[in-house]
């Protein structure tokens, strides 16, 4: 009777043990999965490059030779490219940005998304409900909010629009580099980070998405008027499950 008491208490304990290591390896697999995201993914970011820059808008005044609202603007450019490592042949049906999110109230200013107009101009136009759609096409139109279906570039402007004021009856030019530093405004007052959702949407019903943060301006603005920066980190996807 012992005996038959002792063999079940240890059939007990290996159950025990196996299902332990079952569920111990399904953790790791799933913290994996949560640092490393989706693997061999069809399409992937290679670069994502922040253009940040001042700018001078002019207000109509009758007193003052210059009266111009000061916006400070982040291009973005993202690179998305095909994985030739990837044995099976996607077509992008489109690149979603969205939820896109601060972590800060700015000192000066109001923040703002715009999406290209006419990108060779750099006119942008203000996004009013936070998302923008490049649809996949034979081509690249950025103009027309359209990517290669087999990869190419997204571009969106991240702003802070009326940082400041500049009124001046002095000079024949005004220098748009120095006018965060003529109005008395630094980098803390204007410093921020910007987090959003990238979504790689295929016809063939896939979906994968990122978490994005971006740390914007890019250091230096105030002293230089204009900085960039190239982000190549290794980008985090997972695959959402379409319902």
């Amino acid at each position: 009777m012992k005996e038959k008491l002792n063999k079940k208490l240890i059939h007990i304990c290996l159950v025990i043990v196996i299902i332990s290591a079952i569920i111990f390896g399904v953790g790791i697999i799933i913290l994996k999965y949560e640092v490393e995201g989706q693997t061999n993914l069809p399409f992937d970011i290679s670069l994502i490059t922040v253009i940040s820059s001042i700018e001078g808008k002019d207000v109509k005044d009758d007193t003052n030779k210059w009266n111009l609202n000061v916006n400070q603007v982040n291009d973005v450019y993202i690179y998305i490219d095909k994985n030739n490592d990837y044995n099976k042949t996607e077509i992008i049906d489109s690149i979603v940005i969205e939820n896109v999110k601060t972590n800060q109230n700015l000192e000066k200013g109001e923040f703002n998304i715009y999406k290209p107009k006419e990108i060779e101009k750099k006119i942008f136009e203000k996004v009013k409900d936070g998302n923008i759609v490049y649809k996949g096409d034979t081509e690249l139109n950025i103009n027309g909010l359209k990517i290669s279906n087999q990869g190419g570039i997204i571009v969106l402007r991240f702003s802070n629009d009326n940082v400041a004021n500049y009124k001046s009856n002095e000079g024949e030019q005004v220098d748009h580099n120095k006018l965060l530093q003529l109005t008395n405004t630094n980098y803390n007052d204007i410093r921020n980070k910007v987090y959003f959702d990238l979504s790689i949407k295929l016809k063939s019903g896939k979906t994968f998405k990122a978490n994005i943060s971006i740390e914007i301006p890019i250091e230096g603005i105030i002293e230089k008027g204009t900085t960039s920066k190239e982000i190549k980190e290794d980008i985090v996807f997972k695959r959402v499950e379409n319902n």
